[in-house]
């Protein structure tokens, strides 16, 4: 993390709650972590940058992925911790159970995934540059990934950098992410204001190069 983030502090990606990931997710929670205007807005996004018929990698999924239901994809594969989230995700065709901040490396071949997508859940990894970069290594040439967050989390497992930073500074934040990673082109979008009624949503989508 370090060597991938040099300018952060040497505790940024610390937790106050250290105990293995796994243990705080065993028990499953088949709620929504954003409000239905902030669901509908990732949807949207999803609807606009997900390429239909592809294969779609879910990270850090649960019971549900927010993908548009009238569009149909060739394979929709959820990574998460809960395996009773995951099998009852409606639109996951296969999932595998993974901790990304133990074990960054994806099982999957590379370049075989059309879009890849990270909803509310960016602020728990830590090792983010290490799962982008795998990200970027399954991504097909000119994919995209989708990373979308809120100002809502689990306070114990967010990153102590994410806890420090505001709504502006988790957006440069993912960004540098994504920059470290190789993505070749960045773009933030905010898809809800802070200061509108409801969740404030934000995305930031990164590319990787066309062959």
């Amino acid at each position: 993390m370090v060597q991938d983030l040099p300018e952060l502090p040497a505790e940024a990606f610390a937790k106050p709650d250290r105990s293995p990931d796994p243990l705080f997710y065993a028990q499953p929670r088949l709620v929504t972590h954003i409000d239905a205007a902030a669901i509908a807005a990732v949807t949207d996004l999803y609807r606009a940058v997900v390429p239909p018929g592809g294969v779609v990698l879910d990270l850090m999924s649960s019971w549900i992925s927010h993908l548009p239901d009238e569009v149909a994809y060739a394979r929709v594969i959820g990574q998460g911790l809960n395996a009773a989230e995951l099998a009852a995700n409606p639109r996951l065709t296969r999932h595998f159970m993974q901790d990304l901040n133990a074990q960054p490396q994806l099982p999957l071949d590379t370049a075989s995934v059309d879009a890849a997508l990270i909803c509310v859940s960016v602020q728990y990894l830590q090792r983010p540059v290490d799962v982008l970069s795998e990200v970027a290594r399954v991504l097909r040439p000119g994919a995209p990934v989708v990373i979308s967050f809120s100002n809502r989390c689990f306070p114990t497992k967010a990153v102590a950098i994410w806890s420090a930073l505001d709504g502006t500074g988790h957006a440069q934040l993912v960004q540098l992410y994504l920059q470290r990673a190789g993505f070749a082109r960045i773009e933030a979008r905010i898809l809800k204001p802070e200061g509108d009624a409801g969740d404030p949503l934000t995305a930031v989508l990164g590319w990787t190069a066309t062959a």
